[in-house]
């Protein structure tokens, strides 16, 4: 595709947006303000995260179209309140990546992943204080992320500046060592201290999997994926079965939870 037939599509998508808004629009479009729009927001990501899993580019392709207009949206109400429009938002990024990539579109020299990152962090920390506000080496990571998403995140900017283990033996000690932790809360009876360990358990393992290269929340998200398609399998199976789950023994559900495993293994094997 052409860049003027991208431009022509992109413009088509503002003015559309633009008619929603108006006072001959949509009523529900025109009332919807940045607050309100937040939860659609985090909706239509997570939903484009979804069809990345499934692989299914039919689906990728509808759910970033989604999540584009979510941004749209929010930029055409700030728009109409005098702030900034999409123009501000395209060349804000645009601008971003060219200076954050300085050994693309400048005379600076960055041979891995690792060293770009370094080099990225350093620029924003320069960015950040050149306009008066001094970061911290942990950066802005947002409070609202989910746990699993921003303990990965603390931990990768922390071991940034060497705060981190060498070796994955030394990660793997950790998560045994805050087991043992939850364990003694456990036969203690220690509801705060239970809480407080295996929180720090859940945070272990995240580092364990940033550590790794292993998203923590992708892979969660992808066992939990799982869980239900085992899951929803013991169900077919027993209403194929005319049974129900009060009249089904637990080594009968973890057989059926078996077939599903082998059905898995099965599928992928044929892909």
């Amino acid at each position: 595709m052409k860049n003027d037939e991208i431009c022509r599509s992109f413009l088509s998508l503002l003015a559309i947006m633009a008619r929603l808004r108006s006072t001959d629009g949509c009523p529900w479009d025109a009332e919807q303000t940045p607050e309100t729009l937040k939860p659609y927001l985090l909706e239509e990501t997570y939903e484009v995260l979804e069809a990345i899993d499934q692989g299914e580019t039919s689906a990728i392709r509808e759910e970033l179209g989604d999540l584009l207009l979510q941004i749209v949206f929010q930029s055409r109400i700030f728009q109409e309140r005098g702030a900034f429009g999409m123009k501000e938002v395209v060349d804000g990024i645009a601008e971003k990546l060219v200076r954050r990539h300085p050994h693309v579109f400048a005379d600076a020299d960055c041979r891995t992943p690792e060293e770009v990152s370094r080099q990225w962090d350093k620029i924003k920390s320069r960015e950040k204080s050149s306009n008066g506000h001094a970061e911290s080496v942990l950066g802005h990571v947002p409070p609202a992320l989910p746990a699993l998403m921003r303990a990965s995140k603390l931990t990768e900017k922390a071991s940034r500046v060497g705060f981190d283990w060498p070796e994955v033996d030394g990660v793997f000690a950790k998560v045994h060592e805050e087991l043992a932790e939850f364990e003694t809360a456990l036969k203690m009876k220690d509801q705060q201290g239970m809480e407080d360990e295996l929180g720090d358990l859940l945070f272990a393992i995240a580092n364990l999997g940033r550590f790794l290269k292993i998203d923590p929340e992708d892979a969660l998200r992808k066992t939990i994926a799982r869980f239900i398609s085992r899951f929803n399998h013991i169900e077919k199976s027993l209403a194929g079965q005319g049974k129900q789950f009060r009249n089904t023994t637990l080594e009968e559900m973890s057989e059926l939870w078996q077939n599903a495993k082998q059905l898995e293994r099965k599928n992928r094997g044929r892909e």
